[in-house]
């Protein structure tokens, strides 16, 4: 690792320990560096931002990640006052302004910051949540505030408070001008051959044509991330895209049962959203690893943000390239009209892979933090009755999610190694690495 965007890479925070649940042990607060808290509110929080994706509605999939890396922000500034030596600490968000002033570490109590911004965030990010879902915000934010008025002075909690809201707000003035609420104007699609269209079942209009126009959240994040571009487009037999559209039409005959089941744990709606798959990953993660808050709220921040940059980037290509999904070519050039794919084919040009992109980039930010060849078991669909999946390594789920979509009848071979490649280039970006 040669350097990071975020500097100091393993920052020291301020640190006490905090373990959420009434029969627990809760320590009082310690200076900076001597101790460190459980990462418990963030975990809790976690679990909130998953059922919130999971029963949102008309939001676009990949939309999420706004969801995921700006609660990641506002998680990461509230907890500044804890840093050791905060003030120096460079943080390379993307223009973000407006953040109140951290005061003494004293002033505050660290959980009961990323308790208020965490509330706070998710009532803005999610406004047309349930009524149900906006009390259970409630609830939660108020059931730890209880656990912490036990542990210190009403008056340091509400300056926890304060301060936290503070952050979050600013941290939502800046997600409200990223340019998301102009990815779905008015869009023209050009006509002609090799060109993508909508696509059956539902033949639905191109989905957000103007993602790729919104704001990265780290600066650099995306520099000098070309990548390798399909075959030219062709319908001879001989040709190398015809070839490349045959191997998905290939796989599709012979699927086996592991294939199937890696793609629908893959298709990710129905289900939490891809970015809030990868939300349940790294909750899982942090707690595989006992990881503190410290820890625990980088790995949130980071990751998120990778995978916010890394599909605006995608989508870029997307609309740039404006490829022929398999579906289309299979039915309309290869002639097997009655071909469909495995797993449904969302409702934008083929290349490249977002799933592919967003996984390799959200994998690498993990392996960078907590290591490379780490054994993990995914749970994340349990609750769907879907079976576990297990990895020899994060980068192995990254690399799975991407292959996936071969198996699911929706990308090509390229499509997902270009994925790939942009996925890992944007990790490079952040960590600062040749």
């Amino acid at each position: 690792m040669n350097g990071l965007l975020f500097a100091p890479m393993f920052i020291t925070l301020t640190v006490i320990a905090l373990v959420f649940g009434s029969c627990k042990k809760y320590d009082d607060p310690v200076p900076p560096g001597n101790d460190s808290y459980s990462a418990d509110v963030l975990d809790k929080w976690m679990s909130m931002q998953i059922r919130l994706m999971r029963n949102a509605t008309g939001i676009p999939n990949q939309a999420f990640s706004r969801h995921f890396a700006y609660a990641g922000v506002a998680a990461f500034e509230s907890f500044r006052p804890g840093l050791k030596a905060h003030n120096s600490l460079s943080v390379a968000w993307n223009g973000l302004t407006g953040l109140p002033q951290a005061g003494n570490w004293k002033n505050y109590y660290s959980p009961a910051n990323v308790n208020a911004a965490l509330a706070t965030i998710n009532r803005s990010m999610f406004p047309g949540a349930s009524a149900t879902d906006k009390a259970a915000i409630d609830s939660l934010e108020m059931a730890l505030r209880q656990v912490f008025l036990t542990k210190a002075t009403a008056a340091i909690i509400n300056n926890s408070e304060n301060f936290g809201k503070t952050v979050a707000t600013a941290v939502f003035n800046w997600a409200e001008t990223d340019g998301y609420k102009n990815a779905s104007a008015p869009y023209t699609l050009p006509a002609g051959a090799g060109i993508w269209k909508p696509t059956p079942p539902a033949f639905a209009a191109p989905s957000t044509p103007y993602w790729g126009n919104n704001r990265i959240i780290i600066t650099g994040s995306l520099n000098n991330t070309a990548v390798n571009s399909l075959p030219v487009y062709s319908t001879d037999p001989a040709s190398t895209f015809y070839k490349m559209v045959k191997q998905v039409y290939d796989a599709s005959l012979t699927l086996t049962d592991d294939q199937k089941a890696m793609a629908l744990f893959w298709r990710d709606v129905p289900g939490v959203t891809s970015p809030g798959h990868w939300v349940s990953i790294v909750q899982q993660i942090i707690k595989s690893k006992n990881a503190k808050l410290d820890k625990a709220i980088l790995a949130y921040a980071l990751t998120g943000a990778a995978l916010n940059d890394v599909l605006i980037r995608s989508f870029q290509i997307k609309y740039q390239s404006l490829t022929v999904r398999p579906i289309t070519y299979i039915k309309e050039v290869m002639g097997y009209s009655d071909w469909t794919s495995f797993i449904g084919t969302p409702a934008h040009p083929e290349y490249l892979s977002n799933h592919s992109s967003l996984s390799v980039a959200a994998a690498g930010v993990l392996e960078e933090l907590f290591g490379k060849n780490q054994f993990f078991t995914d749970h994340t669909y349990d609750y769907m009755g879907m079976a576990p999946r297990t990895y020899p390594s994060y980068m192995a789920i990254g690399l799975e999610a991407g292959i996936s979509r071969l198996y699911g009848g929706i990308h090509y071979i390229p499509s997902i190694d270009a994925g790939t490649q942009l996925g890992k280039k944007v990790v490079q970006n952040i960590f600062l690495k040749n």
